[in-house]
């Protein structure tokens, strides 16, 4: 995509079959929410928010991290009874993908990981 005919990328995981250690670890997930951001060439704006979920329905029980970047956002959401974990990934300036996605496979051990890239924006007024 030419980086001045729309917004920028948005990097969607769907990572099934994870390590259950990793899906519950809030240091893990706080700490990835934390340095990615300079590890993809983003300026993090604010520390990460993390915190464990436990809500209605039980087998929902995991962790949700989001981290406001200048150029948008990133967020993690585990779901530790189903092995399960979605990340987000959305910029208005292009990025490494392909990188922060297999960084993102091994930092939850991912055994059978979906992964979707999408150029937003195309209408986007530069």
């Amino acid at each position: 995509m030419d980086e001045m005919s729309g917004f920028g990328p948005h990097l969607m995981l769907d990572l099934n079959d994870c390590d259950p250690t990793t899906l519950q670890d809030l240091n893990l997930i706080f700490d990835i929410l934390n340095d990615l951001p300079g590890q993809i060439g983003m300026t993090k704006i604010a520390p990460p928010y993390v915190f464990k979920y436990d809500g209605k329905v039980p087998e929902d029980l995991g962790i949700t991290g989001v981290v406001i970047i200048a150029e948008s956002h990133l967020t993690i959401h585990t779901f530790q009874a189903k092995n399960y974990c979605f990340v987000d990934m959305f910029s208005c300036k292009p990025f490494d993908y392909e990188w922060a996605k297999e960084f993102m496979i091994n930092a939850f051990k991912s055994k059978r990981p979906e992964s979707h890239v999408v150029f937003r924006g195309k209408e986007f007024p530069r």
